[in-house]
């Protein structure tokens, strides 16, 4: 036998003994492996192609002098979840606050408010673009 041809050989011999040898193990689980326990950040943004920020999850300070449109001022702190469009508009906001929590979807033709804070009756608001509303309370 020429000396290349026992290199050949040798060579199989070692791709079978490495291949059995990953058989016999059998396939490891690393499904888990690469994935954080916990994940902590004051805020989150997710952006588009261009950089546009197209959805945030944030904490937002109280505002104990912001003026509210019922008349009342003072907002606490809240948990926000945003969903922009390409032009910035939020069509979707969702927040919490100690008192309670509010939901607003919005569009082109209007928008509907879900809202349940506090001592106040929980109301369901749709208003369109042209400012005609209803609302709903139980």
């Amino acid at each position: 036998m020429n000396a290349k041809r026992i290199f050949v050989i040798a060579l199989v011999i070692t791709n079978l003994a490495l291949w059995a040898n990953q058989l016999a193990q059998g396939k490891s689980d690393h499904s888990n492996t690469d994935v954080a326990a916990i994940l902590r950040a004051r805020a989150f943004e997710i952006v588009d192609d261009q950089g546009r920020v197209r959805a945030e999850l944030k904490v937002v300070p109280a505002e104990p002098n912001l003026k509210m449109p019922d008349g009342t001022t003072g907002y606490p702190e809240a948990v926000q979840l945003r969903l922009i469009t390409s032009h910035g508009a939020p069509n979707v906001k969702l927040g919490a606050t100690e008192d309670g929590a509010g939901l607003v979807i919005g569009g082109p033709s209007g928008y509907v408010q879900v809202l349940s804070r506090g001592t106040n009756v929980p109301f369901v608001k749709v208003v369109a673009k042209d400012g005609r509303e209803n609302l709903l309370k139980p």
